[in-house]
């Protein structure tokens, strides 16, 4: 018997790779002579570089950088030598997690360290640069990262303008020539699990500035701004992405990468899943594991189990979820590929205690799951 065991990480909890682990135990108990391919997964957001390169060849590389709020922090990355290939997390230099609630401020936070990453990811001699931008704490379209790669932003008296979005309201002259010129030989590929676009009622400001700390008032400045921007951006660069599918993602990001980078755009877990090699994993497989912190309807806008469903589909082969909840809406993935789901817990507990647990609690429901199949396989 070959089975397959590809989940997301356990916010909180356990990595990708360490829920694989449980899973696989538990199988064990039950099928002590089954191949198991553990296959860690992420869908683009936090824990991408940790699952790739629990599957991969590659090195964890750290440069201290710029945080949002011009503070020095230091950011991981990962290298993939083999295939020139740099993996980053946006969150990781330019994320939420760096801030504590009191100092979010969508007007003034900077991607400036993200732009360092890609600096560090071009000297190591980087031909392929995956951008992860989930989880960040940015509303400045990407002027931050593109500023540390070379770009200029100025205003109508020839000054630069300070960091974050707002003072984009006031950019009157965009700079690009003295942009690092090994960005022309880079495949820039954005995984992002969004569709918006950069201005509106839908755009990064709109939908993504509140839980920057962004006020209703700001919003709507910040907004402006955007669209200021993405005016001048075209007057420079002879077209307008502004209304690009994922050009609102992470704070406009999407929208830099794609007008300044010529980024390509994937959904996250596609790109974690070619880098593992799901797709091979899944050749003559019985079955397929997969899982995350929470199963609900949210599942179904391309995070983990919903992308490993998807792919296994191609290849015939059944998929069970293990989760830490089921929450409202998740038996709608049994349309979508999704064969069955179970929760981990067996009884009352608090969330602490379910996290801390979770090993234990994934180890039991495998080896459950196991001695039910292995019934019905009688």
């Amino acid at each position: 018997m070959k089975i397959v065991i590809a989940p997301d990480s356990f916010k909180d909890s356990l990595s990708a790779q360490g829920v694989a682990q449980a899973i696989a135990t538990g199988l064990r108990d039950v099928w002590p002579d089954a191949q198991l391919i553990e296959c860690p997964m992420a869908d683009g957001g936090e824990g991408t570089i940790e699952a790739v390169l629990a599957a991969c060849d590659g090195q964890w590389m750290k440069n201290r950088v710029t945080g949002p709020l011009g503070q020095p922090v230091e950011a991981q990355w990962g290298w993939l030598a083999e295939t020139r290939t740099a993996i980053i997390e946006m969150a990781m230099a330019s994320g939420l997690q760096l801030l504590t609630l009191e100092q979010r401020d969508a007007t003034v936070t900077t991607t400036y360290g993200t732009g360092e990453l890609i600096a560090a990811a071009l000297e190591a001699g980087a031909q392929r640069v995956i951008l992860a931008i989930g989880g960040s704490a940015t509303n400045d379209a990407g002027t931050g990262m593109l500023s540390a790669l070379g770009a200029r932003f100025l205003d109508s008296n020839d000054e630069p303008l300070p960091p974050g979005g707002l003072a984009l309201r006031k950019v009157a002259r965009i700079e690009i020539e003295h942009m690092d010129p090994r960005l022309k030989d880079v495949q820039f590929e954005v995984a992002a699990d969004v569709n918006n676009p950069l201005c509106g009622a839908q755009g990064a400001s709109h939908v993504f500035g509140p839980q920057k700390g962004a006020s209703p008032e700001q919003v709507l400045a910040l907004d402006a701004a955007l669209g200021h921007f993405a005016k001048q951006s075209a007057s420079v660069l002879g077209k307008d992405d502004s209304e690009h599918p994922g050009s609102g993602a992470a704070g406009g990001m999407g929208f830099a990468a794609k007008a300044y980078l010529n980024a390509s755009f994937r959904p996250g877990v596609d790109v974690v899943a070619d880098l593992t090699g799901l797709a091979d994993a899944l050749e003559g497989a019985d079955l397929v594991i997969t899982g995350e912190g929470r199963f609900d309807a949210q599942t179904l806008r391309g995070k983990t189990p919903f992308g490993v469903a998807k792919i296994a589909a191609r290849a015939n082969v059944p998929v069970i979820v293990l989760a830490g909840t089921l929450g409202d809406g998740y038996a709608d993935l049994y349309e979508h590929g999704i064969s069955a789901a179970f929760a981990l817990t067996s009884g009352p507990m608090t969330l602490d205690q379910a996290c801390r647990t979770a090993a234990t609690l994934l180890h039991d429901r495998a080896r459950d799951l196991a001695r039910v199949w292995a019934l019905a396989a009688r």
